[in-house]
């Protein structure tokens, strides 16, 4: 069975993707900092029959990324590490001028230099997969200019960046940023709690991951509704 990590993975993208994950077959180690709902994602990934191994805590810690890669070698490898957990900056978001440096400092943190300590920790297991792969769940604020979005899309951003540069530094590997596009998400509600027009649910942009997974192709940034329309 192929053995896949996820950061974020209590509810909405995360949990979504955990639970087609396992339908496909994989084994899974599960990783956010609420415990109840994590158990709760666990429980749901675990109706398909795979391992599932929940494992509490905060991505901003080593010695939780640590855990999380220990129990996928307790599970076999790691074929694939799909960060996904993020840290808007401010909520809801606002402006440059009134961003807290205090709250852009949480983002980078959370998004930046925690996914780069999950793939340090993680590499010596992924370089032995015969299919090696990294997702970096990106966003459309690391490429557009939105207002209020400065804080998040520059960390996003700044993850793009280090995705594409691990790309080149690790040619076994794929590494592919993934702009899931807008979700029905708490991170959106709390982001922009006053926007009620409707967003498609995580379950509807998974397929796009999936079909990533299933082609493979070339590591670099895509959107998950453009993998969908892909040959």
């Amino acid at each position: 069975m192929p053995v896949a990590v996820i950061t974020g993975a209590s509810k909405g993208l995360g949990r979504a993707l955990a639970a087609a994950l396992a339908g496909q077959g994989w084994d899974l180690v599960l990783g956010a900092r609420g415990e109840g709902a994590l158990k709760e994602s666990a429980r749901l990934a675990g109706t398909h029959g795979t391992r599932v191994v929940p494992v509490a805590g905060d991505v901003t810690d080593g010695a939780h990324r640590a855990a999380l890669v220990a129990q996928a070698r307790v599970l076999g490898g790691l074929d694939l590490l799909v960060s996904n957990a993020s840290a808007l900056g401010a909520e809801p978001l606002v402006r440059l001028d009134a961003l807290p440096l205090e709250g852009l400092r949480a983002a980078l943190e959370t998004n930046v230099v925690a996914a780069l300590g999950l793939v340090q920790e993680a590499l010596p297991l992924l370089r032995r997969s015969p299919a090696g792969a990294v997702v970096a769940v990106s966003s459309d604020a690391a490429a557009e200019a939105y207002e209020t979005w400065g804080g998040y899309g520059a960390s996003k951003a700044a993850l793009d960046q280090l995705a594409a540069v691990l790309a080149v530094e690790e040619p076994g590997l794929r590494v592919w940023s993934v702009d899931p596009g807008d979700m029905a998400t708490d991170l959106y509600s709390a982001a922009v709690p006053d926007d009620d027009e409707p967003r498609p649910s995580p379950e509807s942009v998974v397929p796009g991951f999936l079909r990533l997974l299933a082609l493979r192709p070339v590591s670099g940034r895509y959107a998950a509704a453009a993998l969908l329309e892909a040959r």
